[in-house]
């Protein structure tokens, strides 16, 4: 039979990786019996972590290793607040970021095994409302494609990071953005269509996706540090503030809650709980024994769907992966011959990473309280060496400097000096809309150009150079949500058609005033 060459492309990495899997014995169960660390192997990794902790300024860090059905380690560094004492321990509570959505997947998987739901169930048989741009993917949308980020959508955090839209009004909307790929041509991180998976497990369970993941997930594991929603997380106890870093210095930033969009990346947890998750993972979805996923279901959750680029991650350039795929709430990819399960999660000033090694039934997370802290990678690189008896490379080293040639790189092609806008401030006041994201506000006041989403709360646009501008909070005032960047477009005749944000179009509808 012969097969398009452009079918060819995308598949075979998947193919290839699992011919990989055949290869260890299967999807899920082969396992390698390697030698737990020993003592002294665990006191130098201890002072590994905490000799790159402070080499990447980071406020505070926890790990935990997991090996068979052991915790081996568990251990946390700094602080959870820069210029308090208050230590980061292994019980101190983290944002996980998007390594929620593998438990969203989960919660899924159980219903499945209800034989209330299947993989392949059409979105539309249980979310009827819902409307894609394309006709042809508002019919064909199954669940596996939210999980696999192949629906062919650009992303829209836009939603819930600025909007804070509820899930019905990102429903309704999503019926007007424009796919930039072919339906289940291409993989695109989507957040908001994956949080319809959430949806789904409070539409047909009839409990609300939270309660249903702490009573048949974080229950019957003995997760009793993990909290599945945001809301009120900061009010309780053992718990880090989120941080960013201007040069050399940290300064705390705001919380950013996931909420409305929660099955993607709301969950807040500690090392010690989120060892109990890696070892129900690489135990088949079994806890003391007893099995919560049936063994075909979990083999699905598993198994790479689509190819994932390898520059989401730059990292692993210095592993030189044959492939990156996404299974359902999981990338996989091979690590010098052994396979990965991996993710990673990213709320504004915080960080985690979740990897195992399945065939040595070994795992590694790291949650830190700085945004995006690469030092997650250099860690769970080291773990895996640590695991496999093959401890030599200095991962935090090398990790470190390839990401700082890359950003002077970066730093190097980009202006030195801001170029003045093109046109007087008042030309670009006016009132821009699209139908998928939001009507934008733009008013002169104070001798500053103002923005304002929807019936949202007011903010400053800063100059940053030719025709772009990021929002500021008004003194006293609230952002409502994340800050954003608008590059107005000038149509030639001294006057605005138009503003981009996030590369989306934003037609003027009038004048301004």
């Amino acid at each position: 039979m012969r097969v398009s060459s452009k079918w060819w492309n995308v598949a075979w990495p998947c193919v290839a990786m699992f011919l990989l899997l055949a290869g260890q014995g299967g999807r899920a169960a082969a396992q390698v019996r390697v030698a737990m660390p020993d003592e002294a192997a665990l006191q130098a990794f201890d002072a590994y972590v905490a000799r790159a902790v402070r080499d990447w300024n980071v406020p505070g860090l926890a790990i935990a290793l997991v090996h068979g059905d052991s915790l081996i380690f568990a251990e946390g560094y700094g602080v959870r607040q820069v210029g308090r004492a208050e230590p980061v321990t292994e019980h101190t509570r983290f944002a996980i970021g998007s390594t929620t959505k593998a438990m969203t997947t989960a919660a899924l998987a159980l219903l499945i095994d209800e034989g209330k739901l299947s993989w392949d169930d059409r979105v539309i048989e249980h979310i009827p409302e819902l409307r894609l741009y394309d006709p042809y993917a508002t019919r064909e949308l199954t669940v596996r494609d939210l999980l696999t980020h192949r629906t062919g959508l650009p992303g829209t955090d836009f939603y819930w990071g600025v909007a804070r839209y509820s899930m019905d009004e990102m429903i309704r909307r999503l019926e007007y953005v424009e796919p930039v790929a072919s339906f289940r041509s291409q993989w695109n991180y989507q957040n908001v269509v994956y949080a319809l998976g959430g949806e789904l497990v409070e539409r047909i369970s009839g409990t609300p996706w939270d309660v249903f993941v702490r009573e048949r997930l974080f229950g019957p594991l003995g997760m009793n540090e993990t909290e599945p929603l945001d809301g009120d997380i900061l009010q309780k106890s053992n718990v880090v503030m989120p941080h960013r870093a201007a040069g050399d210095s940290l300064f705390v930033v705001p919380q950013l809650s996931v909420d409305h969009v929660a099955s993607v990346g709301s969950v807040w947890s500690s090392v010690t709980d989120m060892s109990k998750w890696m070892r129900f993972m690489l135990d088949s979805a079994r806890v003391n024994g007893r099995r919560l996923i049936e063994a075909e279901t979990f083999n699905e959750i598993v198994t790479p769907e689509a190819r994932a680029p390898l520059a989401i991650y730059a990292s692993l350039a210095l592993v030189r992966p044959y492939t990156l795929g996404y299974a359902l709430g999981w990338f996989v990819h091979d690590f010098d011959g052994d396979i990965v399960w991996m993710h990673t999660g990213s709320i504004n000033g915080l960080s985690a990473i979740v990897g195992l090694l399945p065939r040595h039934r070994f795992g590694v997370v790291v949650l830190v309280n700085r945004d995006h802290a690469e030092l997650r990678h250099a860690l769970m690189y080291r773990a895996f060496d640590l695991a496999r008896g093959t401890v030599g490379r200095d991962w935090s080293t090398d990790v470190r400097a390839f990401l700082e040639a890359g950003a002077s790189r970066q730093q190097a092609s980009e202006p030195t000096q801001p170029v003045p806008a093109a046109l007087p401030l008042a030309a670009y006041a006016g009132t821009y809309e699209h139908p998928g994201y939001a009507t934008v506000h733009v008013r002169i006041a104070d001798g500053s150009l103002h923005a304002r989403l929807n019936d949202g709360a007011d903010n400053v646009l800063v100059h940053q150079s030719r025709e772009a501008f990021r929002t500021r909070p008004v003194a006293g005032g609230s952002a409502g949500g994340a800050s954003y960047t608008l590059v107005f477009d000038p149509d030639g005749t001294g006057r605005i058609s138009g503003v981009r944000m996030a590369g989306v179009l934003f037609q003027r509808v009038d004048t301004g005033r």
